[in-house]
C-alpha cells in the first residue's frame, strides 16, 4: 500500500516579525499563541497480516464527526476538520480567540481490500481503520516441504 502525505507546511513566523509581535503574544496564554503553532500531520501506522490491513492515526482532541473517510477508486482519503471559538468577557474587555485544526491523508490502495467492508472507529485519541483483505487473494501461511 502506497501513501501520499497531503500536509501543509511547517511554516514559522519569521523572526523579526516575532520580535514585533511580541508584547501581543505576552497578553496571550502560551496555548493559544498563534504565531508559535505548527501545522502538522498526524502519525500513521500501517499493518498488515494475512486477514487485513489496517491504519491508525494519532489523532487525540478530536470527536469521530470531525472526520471524513472517502474512497474515490483506489484512493482512501482521511481528512479532518476543527474549528473552535473561545470568548472572555470582562468589564472592560472582549477577547475572542479562533482555532482551527486540518489535516488530509491519503493512500492508495491495493486491489485486494474488499472497499465496502472497511470499517473506522476513533477511540483514545486514535482512528483506526480497518482494511479486510478479499478470500481469494489472501495469501496461504508458508509451508515447509520436508525432502524424502
Amino acid at each position: 500500500m502506497s501513501t501520499q502525505a497531503l500536509t501543509k507546511t511547517n511554516d514559522r513566523t519569521p523572526a523579526f516579525l516575532g520580535d514585533f509581535f511580541s508584547p501581543l503574544n505576552e497578553w496571550f496564554d502560551n496555548s493559544t499563541n498563534f504565531w508559535n503553532r505548527t501545522l502538522c500531520t498526524p502519525a500513521v501506522n500501517i499493518m498488515e497480516n494475512k486477514d487485513e490491513y489496517s491504519i491508525s492515526l494519532a489523532v487525540p482532541g478530536m470527536k469521530k464527526d470531525d472526520f471524513k473517510i472517502n474512497i474515490d477508486g483506489n484512493m482512501l482519503t482521511i481528512s479532518c476538520q476543527k474549528d473552535e471559538t473561545r470568548e472572555e468577557k470582562d468589564k472592560k474587555f472582549t477577547r475572542k480567540e479562533y482555532s482551527y485544526t486540518s489535516f488530509s491523508r491519503s493512500f492508495t490502495l491495493p486491489d485486494e481490500v474488499k472497499k465496502e467492508m472497511i470499517d473506522a472507529r476513533y477511540e483514545d485519541g486514535l482512528l483506526k481503520i480497518s482494511l479486510p483483505r478479499k478470500e481469494e487473494v489472501k495469501k496461504p501461511a508458508a509451508k515447509q516441504i520436508a525432502v524424502k
